[in-house]
């Protein structure tokens, strides 16, 4: 185990180190002057000169890549052009709303997903097994963008039940949890559905029916429990993901988390608060990819035991 672990790591650390280069290039390439951003277009040369070599943007760019990880090693993440307060303040504020709001759209695919995609295959061919497969493909073909001013619209306006943006109290966090676990919903159903369709075929699943055992039994003891190791792939990845920073559904309801952080962020050309919102992202998926293989020893003792 430690074995793996370690490899794991050597390997995490080249990815991370391929993201903070390929973020740094580009976000320092493409069109945009942070310098521009902040003082307007009809500053003074003198005042733009002296603002650039404060924020050290004069010196050569291969300069500003080795100061960069060199921070990094240090586990500084800079200070934002901004706001001019260090970089890693500004993620401690906006991480635990992102962290709500992923927890929350978890918890709530994982309710919708694991009873619909376990009872689909025990009527496979039936009206339940062709309403959750219709139920999926809607909420996969449903984007984010769409569903949260519909929600907005319906819920907020209309019957005025929930606020329309913001993070105050649980009922600020329906909505947005709504339309970040629908789609993670419906991707869930469906492997969870093929899944166990896969195992209901196998040779100790007639073993359990021919010693008499109920079908809640079988299904939720025998099947789920051997159909879990892709299931558990699809959530770890989901949730690296939930974990970066959900940036639609926090712009659309003005959800003060990573993801808006990121958008307010790129469109004030802010490179170091960009650079670390990347490099968050990047180090959730890994973290969550690493304990996700951590996990699968746990729930299957064949791999345990090989």
């Amino acid at each position: 185990m430690l074995e793996v672990v370690a490899a794991r790591l050597a390997s995490a650390t080249v990815v991370v180190l391929g993201v903070c280069t390929l973020v740094f290039l580009l976000i320092h390439l493409v069109p945009g002057d942070p310098v521009e951003a902040m003082l307007g277009e009809g500053a003074r040369p003198a005042d733009r000169a002296a603002l650039r070599t404060a924020l050290g943007l004069d010196r050569p760019l291969g300069a500003q890549y080795l100061d960069y990880l060199a921070n990094l090693a240090r586990l500084d993440l800079g200070e934002s052009f901004q706001e001019r307060r260090p970089v890693a303040d500004l993620l401690a504020e906006r991480l635990p709303a992102t962290a709500e709001l992923a927890v929350a759209a978890l918890a709530l695919a994982l309710l919708i997903a694991i009873p619909l995609g376990v009872l689909a295959p025990a009527r496979h061919g039936g009206p339940l097994d062709g309403g959750a497969t219709g139920l999926a493909l809607l909420g996969i073909a449903i984007p984010n963008f769409w569903l949260g001013p519909l929600l907005i619209l319906v819920f907020s306006l209309w019957l005025g039940w929930t606020p329309v943006s913001g993070r105050d109290g649980l009922a600020s966090l329906i909505l947005p949890a709504v339309t970040l676990g629908t789609g993670l919903a419906a991707v869930l159903t469906r492997m969870v559905r093929a899944s166990v369709l896969e195992v209901l075929g196998e040779d100790y699943i007639r073993t359990a029916r021919a010693k008499g055992l109920g079908p809640a039994t079988i299904l939720w003891r025998h099947a789920l429990r051997n159909a879990w190791l892709p299931i558990l792939t699809l959530i770890g990845l989901q949730l690296g993901g939930l974990l970066g920073g959900a940036v639609i559904t926090e712009t659309v309801f003005a959800w003060p988390g990573v993801g808006s952080l990121l958008i307010d962020a790129i469109h004030a050309r802010d490179y170091p608060v960009v650079q670390a919102c990347v490099l968050l992202i990047s180090l959730a998926y890994l973290l969550v990819n690493m304990l996700t293989d951590l996990v699968y020893t746990w729930v299957d003792p064949r791999i345990r035991l090989g």
